[in-house]
């Protein structure tokens, strides 16, 4: 937790928005008492499940050999 009076915190205000975006809670105060408190408003997320959807999987026609080169008519006009 960071604790900083009024004056300090006009002055480092953009500092310690950072601070309260990474997780650090801001405790502003006038004359030694608190009088507001600035924290994140983004709610931290968890690990992301990063395996792969079957669902998504791509189904090729089963005579498709991606490794064969390419017909002279299955080019691009502009690249033959």
């Amino acid at each position: 937790m960071i604790t900083v009076e009024m004056h300090e915190a006009q002055i480092r205000f953009a500092e310690l928005v950072k601070d309260a975006s990474r997780g650090d809670e801001v405790v502003i105060c006038e004359d030694g008492k608190p009088v507001a408190r600035l924290s994140s408003a983004v709610v931290p997320r968890g690990r992301r499940n990063l395996e792969p959807d079957p669902a998504l999987r791509p189904i090729l026609a089963p005579s498709y050999d991606p490794a064969e080169p390419l017909a002279e008519d299955e080019w691009p006009r502009d690249c033959r």
